[in-house]
């Protein structure tokens, strides 16, 4: 008999813990500790990216930057890299002293997403995490997505 967590339980934790937004502790079910917890969630985040980041997890390349405008083109839009979007995700377990903040028009606790996908759903830029009583506006001047036009490191077109 092997002693220790399988890996089945170490990835359970992991992806709980993102999927839930819970803390170590609270995954005490699986038979592991909060700080092996913690642990399986730092490897789980160094094995996607050691397996992703190179194609995935990256700014566009030239040769990306030519096959989004050619597709901007063909649909009608010229110049367009991609479609930029603002959804809200409710926040379950929001804190109490921050309900406010992350409190919009509606009742719920929201956490906004941003995102820049392709046609094909490659989703080369995203920001999460502003809160939800932000509007779109709020939320651009917080995002990431036009600091390289701003530093004059964007591609030109």
């Amino acid at each position: 008999m092997r002693l220790g967590a399988s890996p089945l339980q170490k990835c359970t934790a992991a992806i709980r813990m993102l999927a839930y937004g819970c803390s170590a502790d609270q995954v005490e079910y699986l038979k592991l500790g909060a700080s092996t917890t913690k642990e399986c969630l730092g490897q789980f985040f160094d094995g996607v990216i050691a397996q992703f980041a190179i194609e995935y997890l990256r700014n566009p390349t030239s040769e990306d930057i030519q096959r989004l405008l050619r597709e901007g083109e063909d649909r009608g839009f010229p110049g367009m890299l991609g479609s930029i979007d603002c959804m809200h995700w409710v926040w379950k377990n929001c804190p109490g002293g921050w309900k406010g903040m992350y409190q919009g028009r509606s009742e719920a606790t929201t956490v906004i997403l941003e995102a820049v996908a392709s046609r094909d759903l490659w989703i080369w830029h995203a920001f999460f995490g502003t809160p939800g009583s932000c509007n779109d506006i709020n939320v651009l001047q917080r995002s990431l997505v036009f600091n390289d036009i701003i530093n004059n490191r964007a591609p030109q077109v």
